[in-house]
C-alpha cells in the first residue's frame, strides 16, 4: 500500500500536484483527509495553501525558465540573483537581448516543454494579444490590491510592473546642437543618426517611440498613424538609421541619438556612456508600463507564480526603482513608507500633467494600423 502510496503521488507530482494528507489525532492513516493543490491553475498564493505552500512547491520545482531579460534592463540581474538567493531556484534567461514578440513566439513554439518560458515580462500590447490567444494563466500576488486598476485585468492574466517615458537620448560628444523635441529631429544636422530598438510591430520601446512621435505630431493615443508618417519623413530626409539601436551601436557610432525609454537609457548607456544625456521631448509626451503574465503551460507553475509574488513584493518594486524605472506600485511604498529613497531621487525628471496611459483597446487599434503600415511606407 506504501508503495502504491508513493508512486500516486510521484505521478502527481509530475503534474504540478502537491498533496497534503491530514489526519486527527489517534487516526490511523488510512482515514486521512486528503487536499491537492495544482499550482497550474491556482490563482493565488492563498488559493493553493498559502505562501509556505508555494515557497516548497517552487523549491522542490527547483527553477524558473524567463526570457528576454537583459541583466541591466530595469535592474533585472539583480532582481534574478536575489531571487536565486532566496529561494534556490536556478534562473535559465533565454534570448535576453529579444524582444515581445519573441517571447511570444517562444510561448507558442516550446508549448510542451521543459524550456518553455515560465513568465513573460512584455509590452502591454502583447499582453492583450495574449489574453486573446489564451495564452495565460490567471493569478493574483499578495499585493494585488495596490496595482491601479488600470494596470491590470480583473481577473489577473497580466499586471503592468514598471515603466517610464519615451525620451530622446544622444551622446554630447557627437551631437553639438542637442534636440530636445521630434520636430528638432528632422533637421538636416542629424543625417544618419537617429535609431529606435529595432522594428515597432516586435518591440514594445520601438511601438512607443512611434506612438510618441504620433502625439507630437497631432495624433492621439489610439491614432499612430501620425506616428508611422514622421518615420517615413525621417527616413527620408536619411535621418533614420534602419537598424536596431542599442548600447553597442551607439558606442560604434551607428546611433548617437536613440529615442528609447528614459530608464533604460538611463541604466543601459549613460552607465558606459558618460557624456550620454537623456531629455524627454517637449512635443510629445508618452509614458507606460511594462507587463508580467504567467504562461498557462508553464512547465513551472509554482516558481512561476513565486517569482511574480517577489516581483511584487516590496524587495521586488525598489529593486525596479533602484534601476532608475517607476515601480507599479509606487504610490503604495511611499503611502506605507517603505521606499528606498536615494533611489526614488534619482528617477528621470517627468513633464508635469497628469500621466494618462493608452487603454487595452487603443493599443489594440495603432497595433493593428502599424502592422499594416511600418514595412510599406517606412521601411518598405
Amino acid at each position: 500500500m506504501r508503495k502504491v502510496l508513493m508512486a500516486f503521488v510521484a505521478v502527481a507530482s509530475t503534474f504540478g500536484l502537491v498533496w497534503v494528507v491530514t489526519a486527527p489525532s489517534g487516526a490511523s492513516t488510512t482515514s486521512a483527509k486528503v487536499t491537492k493543490t495544482k499550482w497550474a491553475t491556482a490563482t493565488s498564493a492563498a488559493a493553493g495553501g498559502g505562501m509556505s505552500a508555494l515557497v516548497k512547491a517552487a523549491e522542490k520545482e527547483g527553477k524558473l525558465n524567463v526570457i528576454t531579460l537583459p541583466p541591466d534592463w530595469a535592474n533585472y540581474g539583480t532582481i534574478m540573483k536575489e531571487f536565486t538567493a532566496k529561494y534556490h531556484i536556478k534562473i535559465t534567461d533565454a534570448n535576453p537581448t529579444g524582444s515581445s514578440a519573441n517571447e511570444i513566439t517562444a510561448i507558442n513554439q516550446l508549448r510542451g516543454q521543459s524550456r518553455a518560458p515560465d513568465v513573460v515580462d512584455v509590452g502591454n500590447q502583447f499582453a492583450v494579444t495574449g489574453v486573446k490567444t489564451h495564452l495565460w494563466a490567471p493569478y493574483k500576488v499578495a499585493t494585488w490590491n495596490t496595482i491601479p486598476a488600470s494596470a491590470k485585468t480583473a481577473r489577473g492574466y497580466w499586471y503592468d510592473d514598471y515603466g517610464g517615458y519615451v525620451a530622446i537620448g544622444y551622446t554630447a560628444k557627437k551631437v553639438k546642437n542637442p534636440p530636445t523635441s521630434f520636430k528638432d529631429l528632422l533637421k538636416p544636422t542629424y543625417k544618419n543618426e537617429v535609431g529606435i530598438n529595432t522594428t515597432p510591430t516586435e518591440a514594445s520601446a520601438a511601438f512607443a517611440a512611434v506612438l510618441a512621435a504620433s502625439l507630437a505630431n497631432g495624433g492621439s493615443l489610439s491614432n499612430i498613424a501620425p506616428g508611422v508618417a514622421f518615420f517615413k519623413k525621417l527616413d527620408q530626409l536619411g535621418n533614420f538609421v534602419p537598424t536596431k539601436a542599442d548600447p553597442a551601436t551607439v558606442e560604434n557610432g551607428t546611433t548617437p541619438i536613440v529615442i528609447w525609454w528614459d530608464y533604460l537609457q538611463a541604466s543601459e548607456i549613460a552607465k558606459a556612456l558618460p557624456d550620454w544625456k537623456v531629455v524627454i521631448p517637449t512635443d510629445g509626451h508618452y509614458a507606460a508600463f511594462y507587463t508580467q503574465a504567467i504562461n498557462k503551460t508553464a512547465p513551472d507553475p509554482a516558481a512561476a507564480r513565486l517569482w511574480e509574488e517577489f516581483l511584487y513584493s516590496t524587495v521586488g518594486q525598489n529593486d525596479f526603482l533602484k534601476g532608475e524605472a517607476e515601480p507599479i506600485e509606487m504610490k503604495a511604498l511611499i503611502a506605507h513608507h517603505t521606499i528606498t529613497a536615494a533611489a526614488k531621487k534619482r528617477l528621470p525628471p517627468t513633464p508635469p500633467g497628469n500621466l494618462q496611459l493608452a487603454t487595452s483597446a487603443e493599443l489594440t487599434k495603432d497595433a493593428a494600423v502599424l502592422a499594416k503600415t511600418w514595412s510599406l511606407k517606412v521601411t518598405g
